[in-house]
């Protein structure tokens, strides 16, 4: 996914979805902007988007694009959204130094309806990682649909954050019982803190009789020791079937060798994991 490719995809969406007045009203507000170089003509049309579209107007994914449109599926776009987003996009490709500081400052004053919008697209818009602070601010939040927009179903973290902000988010996501499989290039952004935070984690759940999201476990496989094989055990050998299954997941698919000829030792387990019955996809039933 990137924005060059984006721009002619989202104007033929728009194009396709919007009645003719609303898009003809875009594209000319949108040229008028350039021309001008004006921010307050920006952010006046950043926020009467929503009187000339309309807010949670569906759309028509007709796109040639297969990830981008899968990846609007996910994120549930919907025409006011796009329509931002396409704004923003003509902007910054036209003239990236004089607005890349205005979309920032549009932005912080953004309401949240209109924050999540950012996020949860921002992985579309020209220089994507010149915003990551933005991003990043996302995780210290306390309002759940921002942390959601940014963390979930969002290849923007996978490709910009560093390992300590990927482990913040990934930890913050369990904390609030956020779906994990709903986390993108989990197993590409697995590292050997984040490894050592999920033990951390799982053995204060355990003193506290709490239960463990199964999905939890996913990125450990690549960095198990002598610490974290005990965990192992613990999991293969618990009375929770998707416990024994994420067990025998992160043994089966670990370079540990004794981690690996532990999940031997249950026989059905590691069948079904080599075999593609047990995977990360069907874990949890």
């Amino acid at each position: 996914m990137n924005s060059i490719h984006a721009e002619g995809e989202l104007e033929s969406l728009l194009k396709n979805n919007l009645d003719e007045t609303a898009f003809q009203w875009l594209t000319s507000k949108i040229d008028s902007v350039i021309s001008s170089e004006s921010a307050r003509d920006l952010y006046l049309t950043y926020s009467l988007l929503a009187n000339k579209v309309g807010q949670g107007t569906k759309l028509e994914l007709d796109l040639k694009d297969d990830k981008l449109r899968s990846y609007l599926e996910w994120q549930k776009a919907d025409a006011l959204q796009m329509a931002r987003i396409y704004l923003l996009i003509k902007v910054l490709k036209a003239k990236p130094d004089y607005f890349e500081p205005k979309v920032a400052n549009l932005i912080q004053v953004a309401d949240t309806g209109e924050l999540v919008t950012f996020l949860k697209f921002l992985i579309l818009l020209p220089n994507a990682e010149r915003y990551k602070h933005t991003a990043v601010e996302a995780l210290r939040t306390n309002i759940a649909t921002v942390f959601e927009a940014i963390s979930m179903n969002n290849p923007y973290p996978a490709a910009y954050f560093n390992d300590q902000q990927w482990n913040q988010m990934y930890l913050k996501a369990a904390f609030m019982q956020f779906d994990l499989s709903q986390i993108l290039d989990v197993d590409k952004r697995a590292n050997k803190d984040l490894a050592r935070i999920i033990s951390d984690y799982a053995h204060e759940r355990w003193a506290a009789s709490r239960d463990i999201d199964p999905l939890f476990w996913r990125p450990v496989s690549q960095f198990i020791d002598p610490y974290l094989l005990d965990d192992m055990k613990k999991l293969l050998e618990s009375d929770k079937v998707e416990e024994n299954k994420v067990g025998a997941l992160c043994c089966y698919n670990s370079s540990n060798r004794e981690a690996k000829e532990l999940v031997k030792n249950y026989t059905q387990l590691y069948d079904q994991v080599r075999d593609g019955e047990i995977t990360w996809d069907n874990v949890i039933n």
